[in-house]
């Protein structure tokens, strides 16, 4: 016990000094806010559905946008027309890029010690990648994850927007539905935004779930195996659980001719290649798409207005490993200790490759067939879907793991603009802050990215590597990258940001000489 305060006590101290560093070189990275910043003549891509529309000007005063304004036709500037320049203002010169609301990763894990990352590194991953707000789905500490969220909230350090979710039972014995109402509470008023749920008893999920709608709070929930026979995202929403995470919980609900999953019977769920080699045959024993109940469970969802945050990224090692172990980021921006959490192991989480073959690969990709085709229509008959990463694990990294989703909705059948509203003013009514983000509308805050390259045309100009281009003199160039990110109207530098990574990741390379092997060479 006193080896586990000790080793809680050493990492905070790694926190407080993080942040003291971070406090110091912030404006190394950004400048603002602004009384007045106005970006000109740039083409909008905005997160409401709309078609992309410029010359814009945007004048932001401290936080909140205070014109959007058509400025002349392409190739015909009518600066004239914006905003004028007050004193103390900023301009950024938008001739030729895109400005899009800032991205919202509605399933964002602020590192953790396993993983060697801690939260400096993890929030300039993000911001690098126009990632100005994250929903922290539970894993740190309760006072850890309050204090970082108060800081973001201040621009006191470099990082997205916080909404901190708690998971269900923290730091609590809950034996009763009086229990659970009573934490439901509490959780309330130690500033939580919403509550993450793993599975309990149904009688207490049923009064947790009332008691956490009736204060007003969100919530979301990972069906974990162990509890998903007894209560499935049926239940869940019924109970009036906002979302879903990953897609647990809905192949049972859509069970015909059984009511548990077909497990072997040398199965064990402490065994990971056994969990997710079976979780790759899930929707295979679903009913079939389109069929009555199929649309049945469909329509009764969209009717509830729950949302579904597939976190299509987080499994995709599981269809196709080598890709998920070659990505080119890995060598430049994983830390040391991230890439050994990462390798084949018997006791980390997500760590599954015991003997990962072909026959697994294909059942998973025969998996994601059946999957994105529920979430494809889901959103076509009107469903809410949003963006979330869940990356720190099976080989996604934080930023990347966020871009890698978006194109993977595409391959889900969404069109570039829908993925945009999903990763924007989608993500942030499932949060309830539609008033405040999502949207580059008059009276919104001033969050933004900014990129010299069209994310619509190909959404791997949002990747921090860019996208890689040959030029007329048959010349490779990488092209894109975040320019800017902006953040309550402070405008962050994102390739610094991005460099800033770059080193830290090579200077404990050198430290621990360390280099990147591919396992059991």
């Amino acid at each position: 016990m006193k080896i586990l305060n000790f080793k809680k006590l050493h990492y905070l101290i790694l926190v407080i000094v993080q942040f003291f560093y971070l406090n110091t070189q912030s404006q190394e990275f950004s400048e603002g806010p602004f009384d007045q910043l106005i970006i000109r003549g740039i083409t909008l891509i905005n997160g409401n559905g709309s078609p992309p529309i410029g010359p814009v000007d945007i004048e932001v005063k401290k936080n909140i946008i205070t014109k959007v304004q058509v400025v002349g036709y392409p190739g015909i500037d009518k600066r004239s027309m914006g905003p004028r320049l007050e004193k103390n203002g900023k301009e950024i010169d938008g001739t030729g890029m895109f400005i899009l609301p800032g991205l919202i990763d509605m399933h964002g894990h602020i590192g953790g010690k396993s993983q060697g990352a801690d939260p400096d590194y993890v929030f300039k991953l993000w911001m690098a990648h126009g990632i100005t707000t994250i929903r922290q789905p539970s894993g740190l500490t309760s006072e850890l994850t309050l204090k970082l969220k108060k800081q973001s909230e201040e621009n006191s350090i470099i990082a997205p927007r916080i909404y901190a979710y708690n998971g269900f039972g923290s730091g609590s014995e809950i034996n009763s539905p009086e229990d659970a109402r009573e934490w439901v509470r509490k959780n309330a008023k130690m500033g939580f935004d919403g509550i993450k749920f793993f599975g309990s008893d149904p009688k207490i999920m049923k009064a947790a779930l009332d008691e956490n709608k009736k204060i007003g709070l969100r919530s979301a929930m990972h069906h974990a195996q162990l509890r998903v026979v007894g209560w499935n995202v049926l239940n869940s929403a019924r109970a009036g659980l906002t979302s879903m995470e990953h897609w647990y919980g809905l192949p049972e609900a859509l069970f015909t001719d059984r009511t548990i999953q077909n497990y072997p019977p040398n199965y064990n769920y402490q065994n990971e290649q056994h969990r997710f080699e079976e979780a790759g045959k899930l929707w295979n024993q679903a009913a079939a798409p389109h069929s009555d109940k199929w649309n049945d469970v469909m329509n009764e969802l969209i009717e509830l207005d729950f949302t579904i945050v597939p976190t299509f990224n987080i499994y995709e090692a599981s269809r196709d490993l080598h890709r998920a172990r070659r990505a080119e980021w890995h060598e430049i921006y994983t830390l040391p200790s991230l890439w050994k959490f990462y390798e084949p192991s018997k006791i980390s989480h997500g760590s599954y490759w015991h003997y990962w073959g072909t026959e697994q690969e294909v059942a998973w990709k025969n998996n994601y067939k059946l999957w994105m085709s529920f979430i494809n229509e889901f959103k076509n008959r009107g469903g809410r879907v949003v963006a979330g990463s869940d990356s720190g694990f099976i080989y996604q990294l934080y930023g990347f793991g966020f871009i890698r989703e978006l194109e993977l909705l595409r391959e889900a059948g969404f069109f570039p603009l829908e993925i945009i509203k999903s990763a924007t003013l989608d993500a942030a009514e499932a949060l309830g802050a539609t008033k405040k983000i999502g949207s580059i509308e008059v009276g919104k805050l001033a969050d933004f990215l900014i990129i010299d390259e069209n994310p619509l045309e190909n959404l791997k100009v949002l990747y921090g590597t860019g996208a890689i281009k040959l030029n007329d003199k048959n010349e490779i160039k990488r092209v894109g990258g975040v320019k800017y990110t902006i953040k309550d109207g402070i405008v962050y530098d994102s390739k610094k940001l991005l460099d800033d990574v770059k080193q830290r990741v090579s200077n404990a390379k050198l430290k621990d000489n360390f280099k990147i092997v591919q396992p059991g060479f």
